[in-house]
């Protein structure tokens, strides 16, 4: 009978920790998965404790768990942070995307509607007024906008499939490159508005396509550029 109530405590004592654990992993999960806790930011344990008022204990069980999903890494001198874009894997997808998208678009270029391009455009504005107060995360949800409506009639099933994988992996990564470098979104709303003009303006078919592909290059030549530097950054710190 003592054992029984010695282990009926231990569960109860137990309980609220494992409790208060999944609370904080399903909140951590929710924010990565979101966006709203993007690659590379800061886990601060005591923080989170606070907001999610519990002691830290819980957290770092999480952060543990979340750490053996390949979620969250741990960087010395940094401690936890959301784990990092694969930089080889974002290369790859975003030069199979540039082709299947580009030949997508200009392939849709025919067959869009007055209001498709009204509409596009209106998306781009409100990209533009995104600019001056930047939300990384608002504004990869309206480029995603902006270029579904300019692939989303291509007549070729397979290539629009191809482009949609291609979005939904760069998905998976959880990625909004635009905060790693928020100087390539002013530079991409111009883009757009070329990519428009051309198509309004019945351009050469490979014209629109290459517009586009190379649209979607600039945004991967600026993230290189940006990880070049953060490794750089990164080892000379090391070595100090």
């Amino acid at each position: 009978m003592a054992t029984e109530t010695l282990s009926a405590e231990t569960q109860d004592s137990e309980s609220p920790s494992k409790s208060k654990s999944q609370l904080a992993y399903d909140y951590l999960r929710g924010e990565i998965n979101s966006g709203r806790y993007s690659p590379g930011y800061r886990l601060v344990l005591a923080t989170i404790a606070a907001d999610l008022d519990v002691s830290v204990v819980p957290v770092r069980e999480a952060i543990r768990r979340l750490e053996a999903e390949g979620l969250v890494e741990f960087e010395r001198n940094v401690g936890a942070r959301v784990t990092m874009v694969n930089p080889r894997e974002y290369e790859i997808t975003m030069q199979t995307l540039s082709l299947v998208e580009g030949w997508a678009t200009c392939a849709s270029a025919p067959l869009l509607s007055k209001t498709d391009i009204a509409r596009a455009r209106e998306v781009n504005l409100e990209l533009s007024e995104t600019l001056d107060h930047f939300d990384p995360l608002a504004f990869t949800s309206l480029n995603r906008e902006f270029h579904t409506i300019l692939f989303e009639p291509c007549p070729n099933p397979h290539i629009r499939e191809l482009v949609d994988r291609g979005w939904a992996r760069l998905g998976v990564l959880r990625e909004s490159i635009f905060s790693f470098v928020p100087g390539r979104a002013k530079q991409s709303v111009a883009e757009h508005e070329k990519i428009l003009h051309l198509i309004e303006t019945d351009a050469d078919p490979l014209e629109i396509e290459l517009a586009a592909r190379n649209h979607r290059l600039a945004t991967l030549d600026a993230f290189l550029e940006h990880e070049t530097a953060r490794s750089k950054h990164t080892r000379i710190k090391e070595t100090a």
